[in-house]
C-alpha cells in the first residue's frame, strides 16, 4: 500500500508578544516558524508574500484588533503558489491583509473584516509591485479621496500638509499642486524639507522639530489657510487651525503624534470649539474604505499621474522579512521618506 507523502511549506511569522507601551520595541515582537501543508481543500489557495507594508494605522489598530501572541497585522503583495480555486490560479498576484507571515492558506469564502481581506494587484505595467502597497494602493487612495473629497480644493487655495514626507502626505501635496494650489508642508528633518521643495514641488516646507510653527504659518500663509490635510493631530494641528481662513476645510487622516501616548493619560490640547465657531470651519475624519465602490477610480488616476510624471514616488525599502519590526519602529519615528516597505 502506497504511503501518501504530504509536502510542507516552511512559513515565517512575526507575532506581537505584548501590547505596545509607548514606542514599540524590538522585544515586543517574536519571529516564529510553522509548517503549512500543501494539501489544500477545494476552494483554497496558498500565497507567498513578497513585499510587506508598515503603516501608522498598525499602531492603534494593534490594540483594537490583536491579542498578545497574534500575528502582527498588515498588508502584503503576494502571489498564488498553490491553488485549488479556479478563480485564483498559480501566479495570480494579490494585495492582502494577511499580516506579517510569509505564507498563508486562503479560503476566499471566509470574511474577516480588514484582517484577511484581499484584492487583485492592479496591472502596474513597468512599476514595481510594491507600489500596490503605496501610491497605487491604500495610501494612494487615502491621499486621493481623503484630500479631494473632503477638502474639495480649488485653484489658488492655500493647502497645509502635516506628515508631508510620509506615504500619504507626500502624495497629497503633489495632488494639491496638480489642482493648482499653493502647498506648504511640514516634515521631521531638513533633508525631508529639501526633498519636498526640490523634488516634489511644494511651494514651502518646514522642519516641524525646529521651526516656530506660528511664525512659519504667519509668513507662509499671511492671508490664511484654505485646506489642511492632517496626519499628525495634537498641538501642531491646534496651531494650524488657528491660521485657517473662514470656512476652511480640514481632512483628518491620522494622529501619529498621539499614537504612542498612554491611553490612560492622553495628551491635552487647547479647546478647539471657539476656532471652529468663529471661523466656521469644517473638519472631517475618514477611513479610506468608505470609497470601496470607487476604489479603482483612485488607483487608476494615481497610476496615470505617476506615468505622466506628475507624481513622484519614493519608497524606503528594508530588506528581509525578519526586519519588519525594525522597519515599523523606524517608520513610527519618522525614519522613512515616502512609503515604508519591507522586501522579503
Amino acid at each position: 500500500m502506497a504511503i501518501k507523502v504530504v509536502e510542507m511549506v516552511h512559513c515565517k511569522k512575526i507575532l506581537m508578544k505584548r501590547h505596545f507601551e509607548g514606542v514599540p520595541k524590538l522585544d515586543d515582537f517574536e519571529l516564529v516558524e510553522e509548517e503549512l501543508s500543501e494539501e489544500l481543500k477545494d476552494g483554497e489557495f496558498m500565497v507567498e508574500g513578497h513585499f510587506f507594508s508598515v503603516d501608522p494605522y498598525q499602531r492603534p489598530y494593534s490594540r483594537q484588533l490583536l491579542s498578545p501572541g497574534d500575528v502582527m497585522l498588515g498588508s502584503q503583495v503576494a502571489s498564488v503558489i498553490k491553488s485549488k480555486n479556479g478563480e485564483y490560479p498559480v501566479g495570480t498576484r494579490l494585495v492582502g491583509y494577511w499580516g506579517a507571515r510569509t505564507h498563508t492558506i486562503v479560503d476566499p469564502k471566509v470574511k474577516g473584516g480588514m484582517i484577511g481581506s484581499m484584492a487583485p494587484l492592479p496591472d502596474l505595467g513597468n512599476l514595481c509591485p510594491s507600489y500596490g502597497l503605496g501610491a497605487v494602493g491604500m495610501p494612494g487612495n487615502t491621499a486621493y479621496f481623503g484630500f479631494l473629497e473632503i477638502c474639495q480644493p480649488k485653484e489658488g487655495d492655500v493647502v497645509v500638509v502635516s506628515g508631508a514626507a510620509g506615504a500619504v502626505g507626500s502624495l497629497v501635496g503633489q495632488i494639491a499642486k496638480i489642482k493648482g494650489c499653493y502647498v506648504i508642508g511640514f516634515a521631521g528633518s531638513d533633508e525631508k524639507v529639501d526633498w519636498l521643495i526640490k523634488e516634489l514641488g511644494f511651494d514651502q516646507a518646514f522642519n516641524y522639530k525646529t521651526a516656530d510653527w506660528d511664525k512659519c504659518l504667519s509668513e507662509a500663509a499671511p492671508n490664511g489657510i484654505d485646506c489642511y490635510f492632517d496626519n499628525v493631530g495634537g498641538k501642531f494641528s491646534t496651531v494650524v487651525r488657528n491660521h485657517m481662513k473662514d470656512h476652511g476645510r480640514i481632512s483628518v487622516c491620522g494622529a501619529i503624534s498621539l499614537y504612542n501616548d498612554d491611553p490612560a493619560a492622553p495628551s491635552q490640547a487647547p479647546c478647539a470649539e471657539p476656532t471652529f465657531i468663529f471661523k466656521q470651519l469644517k473638519m472631517e475624519g475618514f477611513l479610506v474604505f468608505r470609497w470601496m465602490d470607487r476604489w479603482m477610480e483612485g488607483l487608476s488616476q494615481m497610476m496615470k499621474w505617476i506615468q505622466e510624471g506628475k507624481i513622484k514616488v519614493r519608497e524606503t525599502v528594508t530588506e528581509g522579512f525578519e526586519n519588519i519590526p525594525k522597519a515599523f519602529i523606524n517608520m513610527l519615528q519618522g525614519g522613512n521618506f515616502g512609503k515604508a516597505i519591507v522586501k522579503a
